[in-house]
């Protein structure tokens, strides 16, 4: 399960952040993740509430923010929503096209400290 070590690094910058602010507690943490990032949201949630305990993040706030994955056609240039793969079908003019350009992100967002 690579979504433990996700969270650890990902806790590892929150706490580094709530250090820098002087900040007692973390109330809420806001990842981006990508719809091909191949990470399971669910698993990530579990793995954050193991890493967290007994930190200043314990009982904090997780919100994923989910990225559709998006692909850009080269021919036409038009931008469209994908579902899955990395070869996809331009709905416009039904050329095919690798480009993605969104939908791999994994982000440490927001960070809601005090």
């Amino acid at each position: 399960m690579h979504e433990l070590g996700i969270m650890q690094s990902a806790l590892a910058a929150v706490l580094d952040q709530a250090r820098a602010h002087q900040a007692a507690r973390v109330n809420r943490i806001v990842l981006r993740i990508g719809r091909l990032a191949g990470v399971d949201p669910e698993a990530l949630a579990f793995a954050f509430d193991v890493v967290a305990k007994d930190t200043p993040a314990a009982g904090a706030a997780l919100t994923i923010d989910h990225v559709p994955a998006r692909a850009r056609c080269l021919h036409c240039a038009d931008d469209f929503e994908v579902e899955s793969g990395w070869i996809f079908t331009c709905p416009r003019c039904s050329r095919l096209s690798g480009e993605l350009v969104q939908g791999r992100e994994l982000e440490l967002s927001r960070i809601e400290m005090m």
